[in-house]
């Protein structure tokens, strides 16, 4: 959902409950504190996109979109009472003590902040739950370094840790999306951190089942109710009707891929009787070779 809900509480619980009617398993936020996060130069410049902008600048545009800590645990507890987790993105270090405070099952650290170690020292030192870190505009080096940040963790900490592939864009062409990294992930850190994900940002819904055919056990997508509305994340996320679809998809793969119980499958046995060569013909071709 991340922050898609323009600022209000109200269309934040709406998108929480149709992404649970949907068939999600995690509502996800996103939490910053402007003015820790930004430069003066940042804050005071203009929107990048004015048409999508909630401010005079682009730290007002940043702080209108904030929901406060009290908010998030009013989002916390409408998720328990509706039957999905609740998470949230944190893009700095009192950010993520804050939502360290509320102590959820996961905590999400963006592309954007994968090399904030203070941030990270937060999650690592001071929270048990799950960390999943996405790489998107990340270097292979800088990769090893999150990775080797959370071996160097107390305990059971590198355990904790999923991996995301992801490429930052909004949206991203499919040429871009790199799924073989997938593979690249999983043969460098399976054995290192819990799970490798994927976050896409992409259009369509084809590329996430892919994505969970190579093995990707987490996957995250953008959520809207309304593609149209203002802001920039909309355009890269799905609306209620393609979530649902995509679950659908995500579900009919998660079925199909199994191995043959036997051989020959009791639904193929009167087709093998019926259509194969060797099996209806059987008395002729024996007859044949006396």
């Amino acid at each position: 959902i991340g922050c898609n809900h323009k600022g209000e509480l109200d269309i934040a619980k709406e998108l929480l409950t149709l992404c649970k009617e949907a068939g999600a398993t995690v509502g996800k936020f996103q939490k910053r504190t402007p003015k820790e996060l930004l430069t003066p130069e940042q804050y005071n410049a203009p929107h990048p996109n004015p048409e999508n902008s909630y401010g005079s600048t682009y730290g007002e545009h940043r702080e209108f979109l904030e929901l406060s800590v009290e908010d998030h645990k009013v989002l916390q507890d409408h998720c328990k009472s509706i039957g999905l987790e609740y998470s949230c993105s944190v893009w700095d270090t009192t950010s993520a003590k804050e939502i360290v405070s509320l102590n959820p099952t996961l905590i999400k650290v963006g592309s954007p902040s994968n090399q904030h170690w203070e941030l990270q020292k937060v999650l690592r030192d001071e929270y048990t739950g799950e960390v999943h870190i996405s790489t998107g505009m990340t270097t292979k080096e800088e990769i090893e370094k999150i990775v080797q940040f959370w071996e160097q963790g107390k305990g059971d900490a590198k355990n904790r840790v999923v991996l995301y592939n992801c490429t930052s864009g909004y949206p991203v062409p499919f040429e871009d999306v790199c799924l073989l990294d997938i593979r690249l992930l999983q043969q460098k850190y399976a054995h290192r951190v819990k799970a490798i994900g994927f976050s896409g940002h992409h259009l369509g819904i084809a590329i996430d089942v892919a994505a969970y055919a190579l093995g990707a056990e987490w996957l995250e997508r953008h959520f809207t109710k309304d593609r149209t509305w203002k802001g920039t994340d909309h355009a890269a996320s799905l609306e209620p009707a393609g979530l649902s679809k995509l679950m659908r998809d995500l579900e009919a793969t998660h079925t199909a891929l199994t191995y043959k119980a036997e051989d020959i499958l009791d639904l193929e046995k009167a087709q093998r009787a019926k259509l194969k060569w060797g099996q209806y013909n059987k008395d002729i071709l024996d007859k044949a070779k006396k």
